[in-house]
């Protein structure tokens, strides 16, 4: 059991949007519940009398009321709040607690000048938007697609086409032509909006020349509209209109298209490392009521809050960021190099912002403590109640840094979810205490258990992470798929009716769950199944290694196989045998003799996603001999040379038993 590093008040209920949520369910309902777990089991078990208290605690605006809860149970294909109609934009834009002239938006970047954007701005520049895009002939379930930053315009616009019924699709701009056309010919948009380039950091990034091949390899596209980022003078591109042009101002009332619950909001993706990018739809009502729960009850976010998450256009993290205004809360966007000047940088902006909900990824949180950074003493966070951490498993010693360099008084909450649902399985919630290295709970809806390999749920034990009742956010489907075979085979294959998620998980008895790495990327040596997560805690907490990837070789005949290291050195540092005893000697003593790699050789760099996750498996199949280009597509990595190293280490191994360095 980790070290209680953080407990909630004695009158937290007084004091949480879940205390005023459970004082309502007193009164309304009928229903008490003694702690967080007895509320949690209700929920996942009552699934009409939890979903529909969300629905009614928040308020939904809805057109016309739903005519049930839950029709069908059965998953995939369960049906949620049939006959209702209502629109995401619309209940976004309603901004509970907020006043006209209080903010709404608050950007920061490296591109433009900060703005600030007050309540009924964000509803005039919708209104203007959505009037433009009607203008264009955008109509319900049109595809409008961003290549856009995280700045107000993407926010706008994504707001605009959902309260026209349309769907909306982004792209950040560091993504590579093919990554985009990979994505966006699948849904065939018939609008682009794009940006000429932007700043990362000192470094301006020109990608007039992706867009142009962008709109060339769209036969859909009917319309595109330009936004001057990096250069407001520059002319509109031929055959394209200025997002000033598509903005203008009009007479065209505000007006909200009614939706089905289920009807598409927006299409996110996955992130197509082994073949095209999966295009998960999303759908207004499911979307909505999971990002209510989250952002109120578990973030714990109203409208004294500012939300500021470090995201960009292409990560699913940005979506939920953008759900803010729903609950009440200001939210921070932040279009930039994280790390310019230096890693104090989103932490003075978090402090300049007087942003009370911080959230970034695990990496960050670990880069900023192998650089020695004390965020507390760069910048007044005193503000700050909440952090949120994602993308991949925080160990005990970031939970423990974070404490101690950060500020005692704040909830630490550690997530994980995905792109699938666009929201956390696993997380926080005020009326719990923070452990070190260990997530909180599971979330108030998802029935989240770990399964053993013959599909038994266990507790305290090492298992599969499965949900085992319906979420309104699960998909509404993957585009283009209508018997719903992709959808089926993606989560739903292994254990019929029940979800897959493909991640390893420890739920113990009280609930706490811990994350070790996904399932497809499991080392499985002598039949003991090893967690990733643990793994590169070990490696990477050692001075000389910047990053690091691990991959296990199966032996066919049944044997331990070969556990293999990848290193990244810190600068000017070469891999000897005296560093490889050394990181050896800290995973036996740290992990066990089982995680002693075979082999450890040094590599420029980590393959990884373009939202930076790695990328194990295709290393595995490389050095199996699968081609480069059939184990990965190269569009989407951020780093795709980076492979080459790999294919040249599987070369040599099947010339020679020698190790070598990669």
């Amino acid at each position: 059991m980790g070290d209680v590093l953080w407990t909630p008040p004695a009158d937290v209920r007084e004091r949480s949007r879940i205390g005023d949520y459970l004082r309502w369910l007193a009164e309304h309902r009928g229903r008490e519940f003694a702690d967080y777990d007895a509320l949690w089991q209700w929920s996942v078990t009552d699934l009409d009398g939890f979903w529909r208290s969300i629905w009614d605690w928040f308020e939904v605006v809805a057109h016309t009321p739903p005519t049930a809860t839950l029709a069908d149970r059965g998953m995939p294909g369960a049906r949620w709040f049939p006959g209702a109609t209502l629109n995401y934009a619309e209940n976004v834009l309603r901004m509970p607690g907020l006043a006209d002239d209080d903010p709404a938006v608050i950007a920061y970047g490296q591109t433009r000048d900060p703005e600030t954007v007050t309540a009924a701005q964000l509803r005039e520049r919708v209104r203007r938007a959505a009037a433009g895009l009607r203008r264009l002939g955008v109509r319900p379930g049109d595809r409008v697609a961003a290549y856009a930053p995280n700045i107000p315009e993407t926010y706008v616009l994504l707001l605009a086409t959902a309260s026209l019924g349309a769907i909306f699709s982004s792209c950040a701009p560091e993504f590579g032509t093919r990554s985009v056309t990979d994505r966006w010919q699948q849904i065939e948009p018939t609008v682009l909006v794009a940006v000429d380039g932007y700043r990362y950091g000192e470094k301006p990034v020109d990608r007039r020349a992706e867009v142009a091949a962008i709109r060339a390899a769209l036969p859909s596209l009917r319309h595109t509209v330009a936004i001057g980022c990096l250069d407001p003078a520059a002319p509109v591109p031929d055959g394209a209109i200025s997002w000033a042009e598509l903005a203008a101002e009009t007479d065209e009332p505000s007006t909200f298209t009614p939706v089905a619950f289920d009807h598409p909001l927006y299409v996110l993706y996955s992130s197509g490392t082994t073949g095209l990018p999966k295009p998960i739809v999303h759908g207004h009502g499911g979307i909505l009521l999971e990002h209510l729960k989250m952002l109120a009850l578990h973030h714990d976010l109203g409208p004294a809050d500012r939300f500021f998450w470090f995201t960009t256009t292409g990560w699913m993290m940005w979506n939920f960021l953008v759900s803010g205004p729903a609950v009440g809360a200001a939210i921070v966007l932040f279009d930039g190099n994280p790390g310019h000047p230096d890693l104090g940088a989103l932490w003075r902006l978090a402090a300049q912002t007087g942003t009370t909900y911080l959230g970034t990824s695990a990496p960050f949180l670990l880069a900023c403590r192998k650089a020695g950074l004390v965020p507390r003493d760069v910048a007044d966070l005193s503000a700050l109640r909440g952090l949120g951490s994602t993308g991949a498993p925080l160990p005990a010693e970031g939970f423990t840094w974070v404490y101690e360099n950060v500020g005692k008084r704040l909830q630490l909450q550690s997530l994980s979810g995905g792109t699938d649902v666009c929201t956390g399985f696993v997380g926080g919630v005020p009326l719990l205490p923070v452990y070190a290295g260990e997530i909180a709970c599971r979330a108030l809806g998802a029935k989240v258990e770990a399964r053993s390999a013959d599909g038994t749920p266990v507790v305290g034990e090492l298992g599969e992470l499965v949900i085992t009742e319906p979420m309104p956010s699960m998909p509404v489907g993957f585009w283009n798929d209508p018997d719903g075979a992709r959808y089926r085979e993606a989560y739903f294959e292994v254990y019929p009716g029940v979800w897959r998620h493909g991640d390893w998980i420890t739920v113990n008895e009280r609930g706490g769950c811990v994350i070790t790495g996904r399932s497809d990327a499991t080392l499985n040596r002598g039949g003991v199944r090893l967690g990733t997560a643990e793994f590169y805690s070990v490696v990477e907490g050692l001075d000389e290694v910047v990053d690091s990837v691990v991959v296990h070789l199966e032996d066919d005949e049944g044997g331990a196989g070969e556990l293999l290291l990848f290193v990244v050195l810190a600068e000017g540092l070469e891999l000897d045998d005296a560093l490889r005893r050394t990181i050896c000697r800290e995973l036996r003593t740290a992990l066990s003799p089982r995680h002693v790699p075979d082999e450890i050789h040094q590599v420029r760099a980590v393959p990884r996603t373009l939202s930076a996750k790695k990328l194990e498996v295709p290393v595995k199949k490389i050095l199996t001999g699968t081609p480069v280009d059939a184990a990965a597509a190269k569009g989407a990595l951020v780093n795709p040379e980076s492979l080459t190293a790999f294919a040249a280490l599987a070369q040599r191994r099947t010339r020679t038993d020698e190790p070598t360095s990669a």
